[in-house]
């Protein structure tokens, strides 16, 4: 029996107070960080593994639909536009070449563009593939 603060308490011998590092919780309670800790750094890693990959074709997606609305006043060939779009795929370390760019329409009514590519990110335990297939019209303004 120990006193505190006029009072006497009974414990049990050999049992630990609630600071004691002997309770079945503490251990739980560590497994669960653990836990998580680990699906936040496979989430963290995902994400910086795959963000940039669809940044990029945000981009790509962008200069095309720029291309395609001022494809009228721009007077691009198809080759000058594949070139342009190609230089966007380089710039941006995108998968895709330069045959896969496709100039389906390219005359005074509008511009049609295509490009179909796909990445595979490896994320250690599971190669995934991204598929990606950004088009603009200019007639869908």
């Amino acid at each position: 029996m120990r006193e505190s603060g006029g009072r006497f308490h009974s414990r049990p011998e050999g049992s630990t107070n609630r600071a004691g590092r002997n309770g079945p919780e503490h251990g739980g309670a560590r497994l669960k960080v653990a836990f998580w800790l680990l699906v936040f750094i496979a989430i963290l890693y995902t994400s910086i593994k795959i963000i940039p990959i669809y940044f990029a074709n945000y981009q790509l997606q962008d200069r095309m639909d720029t291309e395609a609305r001022y494809s009228v006043v721009n007077r691009r060939t198809n080759d000058e536009l594949r070139d342009v779009i190609y230089q966007v795929i380089r710039d941006h370390d995108i998968p895709a070449r330069a045959d896969q760019i496709k100039i389906i329409e390219n005359d005074s009514h509008g511009v049609t563009i295509a490009v179909e590519y796909s990445v595979t990110v490896d994320l250690m335990v599971y190669k995934l593939t991204l598929n990606f297939h950004p088009n603009s019209d200019s007639r869908s303004l």
